[in-house]
C-alpha cells in the first residue's frame, strides 16, 4: 500500500484559475508539501487579502503555495528554494501553465532575507519541520530587514509551538491538524 501512495504523490491546485491542475511530480524528492486540507483552510483565511497581493514564498519546495496564490489572483509571487531539482521542476510547471507572475530564485532563504528588502503583503514560511532554528531566524530576518509592512500577513506552518514571534505581530488564526500547526499573523 505504501508503494502506491509514494507513486501517486501528486500535488493539485485546489482553487482559482488553475483549480484541478496537477503540479510536477515530487517523487523521490524529500519534501513535505502542504496538505490539501490545510491549503483549503489557509486560503479561505486569506480570501479577502489574496487578490492583487504581492507574496513571498520562503522555502517554496514544490511551489504549491506560490501557484495557489496566483491561481487566486495574487498580483505576483517571489518563490525561494535552494534545491536545484525543485527549482527546475517549478520553472517547468510555470512554463506549462503559462504563468509569468511567479519569480523563482534558487537561493538559501536566510541569505535572501539577510539584506534590506521591500515589504510583501503575504509571506509564507514553511521550512523543514526538523529545523526550528531556521524558522526562528527567518522570522527575525523578516522583521529586521524590512520584509514586512504594517499590514503584512505571515503564514507559518510548524510542528513546535515554541517559536519566536515578534511582539508587534498579532495572531489572526491558528489551527492544528495532526502534528501540523499553522497560523496567520499580521504586523
Amino acid at each position: 500500500m505504501n508503494k502506491v501512495k509514494n507513486k501517486n504523490k501528486k500535488i493539485r491546485i485546489i482553487g482559482g484559475l488553475y483549480k484541478g491542475r496537477v503540479l510536477h511530480s515530487v517523487n523521490k524528492i524529500n519534501i513535505r508539501p502542504t496538505r490539501n486540507r490545510i491549503k483549503q483552510i489557509v486560503f479561505s483565511w486569506l480570501g479577502q487579502y489574496i487578490e492583487n497581493s504581492i507574496c513571498l514564498d520562503c522555502f517554496s519546495g514544490s511551489g504549491s503555495l506560490s501557484i495557489e496564490s496566483v491561481s487566486r489572483l495574487a498580483k505576483s509571487v517571489t518563490a525561494l528554494e535552494k534545491n536545484y531539482t525543485l527549482v527546475q521542476k517549478l520553472k517547468n510547471t510555470l512554463k506549462i501553465f503559462s504563468i509569468n507572475n511567479i519569480s523563482v530564485f534558487r537561493v538559501h532563504t536566510l541569505r535572501w532575507l539577510k539584506k534590506i528588502g521591500y515589504p510583501y503583503d503575504i509571506i509564507y514560511l514553511d521550512p523543514p519541520f526538523s529545523n526550528k532554528l531556521l524558522l526562528n531566524q527567518s522570522i527575525r530576518h523578516l522583521e529586521k530587514y524590512n520584509w514586512v509592512h504594517k499590514n503584512s500577513i505571515i503564514y507559518i506552518e510548524h510542528i513546535d509551538n515554541n517559536i519566536y514571534i515578534p511582539n508587534n505581530w498579532k495572531l489572526m488564526k491558528k489551527k492544528k491538524i495532526g502534528i501540523v500547526s499553522f497560523s496567520l499573523f499580521y504586523k
